[in-house]
């Protein structure tokens, strides 16, 4: 069982002491009843997948994207190419499909050579070096936020689809969604098991059916169609007719770009080889082949139901193409809408799943870029439930404002998403070429083709969705990627100089067995209470060659009132008063140590720090002596010493439970904390 929030006294054993008992702060007990008790790390240990497994908690990133990438294509050709559109998807899905089988064979590589998590920025790091892979890490990091805003905007018009009338608050369902997937990813929510391999497999089939039952219908004649001119609220559809009718070249390209989101979510499997049972690099390269089958099964077939049954993206997002497809299919009998809503619950699922994959993604991928100091540290340590809860909280906080900026439309959230992916691809097919090239293995002909023609297509890809959806909302990731790029390597340039300081310390710095003479303790006063008395007693247990305590004077009368409570105390170190006429404290605390330093001296200045438990009692009271240890770090042979003194539990120390009462005294022995 995991361990208590607080432990309860302890009986006393043959030694006759007893264990303290430690209080928590409300902070901590929230917490604990919210996210539950904290898990021990020996409790961390990963899970071994099977293939069939580990291919349905992979991929649904990747396979969910069938739900809406067609529908993208659409979007942009009807105002355009009126009804040629639909005849124009099939040769831009066929781009697509080729698109999909050069990235699988660069990927199938990736796995065999890379069985740890990190995918492309490993490929990245690896083979250009840990600058050029913060390239790789901005482009993943993004994709990662995108990823949960698409999938998640995309799960809501799932379930709008089927429910119409829940169409209104569809922002509000979505930030609802991604808000319970954090909770329940900082509960420590596992991507693993048939749970989350379910999903998939169930979306795979819904949809395969109902490709397979229209693809017959369309042969026998029995496929009905839809006229797109007649809809009221589907997006505008141009009225004239002809192949390419008022479709541009510009036009052309970004409804690809549009239909590249269809491959998005392609490399989570590389991400996640060391998940795979052993042997890894075969067993994550079959599933990546199988994804990949799956994937353009699904796309195809999408994309041919479209064609053949004029399903009409709308304005508002819903009721979305595939959905219109199973409506047509299935038609509106008592069976058909069963499967109908079958179809749209599959449709939610995974795609509301594949949303889930980044809560894991992006925490993993934040750390390993954190351990290279190329982000804060802070993203490298493990919660209260062993999940990076900072990197949750942070994925989290993003892909709202990303929704909330954008109103929770898949259309709108697509200029912010190839980009990232296609950029990950370019690094890892040109990392890879790299890599054949300067290990000349056998086969690294055939290797380095194959991966440099990946990354060269990707590369193109996003030259593509820059241009093309530049307007659009592109310019963001545009502007922002490079900025980010250059902020992980400035961060980076911080922590190597910071490490840089460190090492280069002075013989005398460096010299640990260097004993200083004489020590002077300076307790700074400002009231006579007990937190001056605790950081006296500290004080006297460091053993100095001289304790004194100080006080500034700020306030000649109330300095006055000090000395005299002083003087009737009972306490043996006496009160020195320094005039500081100019009220600068900080400046009057390092003139007290300059005058105290001689060689061979350490002065240690101890600041009494008083913690107060109500918001309003820290409210009232400021940081002073965060700010004069800050000023004295600078001061060389000096060091400042905060003595905390919790103010809203005057114990101030671990206390140990009182002996169960030997005679009648009117009350039992105190409670545990949290009782």
């Amino acid at each position: 069982m995991d361990p208590p929030a607080s432990s309860a006294p302890r009986d006393a054993g043959a030694s006759g002491t007893f264990e303290p008992v430690l209080p928590e702060r409300l902070g901590y007990r929230i917490k604990c009843r919210l996210l539950g008790p904290p898990l021990t790390t020996a409790r961390l240990h990963q899970e071994r997948l099977s293939k069939t497994t580990a291919l349905g908690v992979l991929s649904p990133d990747c396979i969910s994207s069938s739900a809406y990438g067609p529908e993208q294509v659409l979007i942009e050709l009807l105002p355009y190419a009126a009804l040629a559109a639909f005849t124009l998807l099939l040769p831009i899905t066929g781009v697509i499909l080729v698109i999909l089988i050069l990235l699988t064979l660069s990927y199938r590589q990736v796995v065999m050579l890379y069985t740890r998590a990190g995918g492309s920025y490993v490929v990245a790091r690896d083979n250009f070096g840990p600058k050029t892979a913060q390239i790789a890490a901005v482009a993943l990091l993004i994709d990662y936020v995108v990823t949960v805003a698409v999938q998640s905007a995309a799960g809501t018009v799932a379930v709008v689809s089927a429910v119409p009338a829940l169409g209104p608050y569809s922002l509000e369902i979505t930030v609802g969604a991604v808000l319970l997937l954090a909770y329940g990813n900082l509960r420590g929510l596992k991507e693993a098991g048939r749970a989350f391999a379910f999903p998939m497999y169930f979306f795979a089939m819904s949809i395969g059916i109902v490709i397979v039952v229209g693809v017959i219908q369309a042969l026998t004649g029995n496929l009905d169609r839809i006229d797109p001119t007649t809809l009221d609220g589907a997006v505008e559809v141009h009225h004239a007719d002809g192949l390419v009718m008022g479709a541009t070249v510009l036009v052309i390209l970004r409804a690809f770009a549009n239909g590249g989101t269809s491959l998005t979510g392609l490399e989570a499997i590389s991400n996640g080889v060391s998940a795979f049972q052993k042997p890894e690099g075969p067993n994550a390269r079959r599933a990546l082949v199988i994804m990949a089958c799956i994937l353009a099964f699904l796309v195809s077939g999408v994309s041919l139901l479209a064609y053949l049954t004029h399903a009409t993206p709308y304005a508002a997002g819903y009721p979305s193409v595939i959905s219109q497809e199973a409506r047509i299919v299935f038609g509106s009998g008592t069976l058909g809408d069963v499967l109908f809503v079958v179809v749209q619950i599959a449709t939610a699922l995974i795609l509301f799943t594949g949303a889930n994959t980044s809560f894991n993604g992006f925490p993993f991928l934040a750390s390993f870029v954190a351990d290279d100091a190329f982000l804060p540290r802070q993203l490298r340590r493990r919660g209260h439930r062993l999940v990076f809860s900072n990197a949750i909280i942070v994925l989290t906080a993003v892909a709202i404002v990303l929704l909330i900026a954008t109103d929770a439309k898949v259309n709108a959230l697509v200029p912010f998403y190839a980009i990232g992916v296609f950029t990950g691809f370019t690094m890892a097919g040109l990392g890879m070429a790299r890599h054949h090239q300067k290990t000349r293995a056998p086969g690294w002909r055939r290797g380095l083709a194959i991966n440099l023609a990946a990354g060269i297509t990707s590369l193109i890809v996003v030259a593509i969705f820059a241009i093309a959806k530049f307007t659009e909302g592109a310019w963001v990731v545009v502007i922002v990627f490079p900025i980010m790029v250059l902020l992980l390597i400035r961060l980076n340039r911080e922590y190597r100089n910071e490490a840089a300081e460190l090492r280069e310390l002075g013989d005398a710095e460096a010299d640990t067995e260097a004993v200083y003479s004489h020590h002077i303790v300076i307790v700074l006063v400002d009231a006579l209470d007990l937190a001056t008395i605790e950081a006296l007693r500290y004080g006297r247990s460091l053993r100095p060659s001289e304790l004194r305590a100080v006080h500034f004077v700020l306030d000649s009368a109330r300095a006055a009132n000090l000395k005299r409570q002083w003087e009737h105390s009972d306490l043996v170190v006496p009160l020195e008063l320094i005039e500081c006429p100019d009220r600068r404290l900080y400046h009057g605390v390092l003139e007290m140590i300059a005058r105290a330093t001689a060689p061979r001296t350490e002065i240690s200045v101890l600041l009494p720090r008083r913690i107060y438990g109500s918001i309003l009692g820290r409210v009232l009271h400021d940081r002073t002596a965060e700010h004069i240890a800050k000023a004295i770090s600078d001061v060389p042979h000096a060091v400042a010493i905060i003595v905390p003194f919790d103010a809203s539990n005057r114990t101030g120390v671990l206390r140990a439970p009182p002996p169960p009462p030997t005679r009648t005294s009117g009350r039992g022995p105190s409670p545990a904390v949290g009782e």
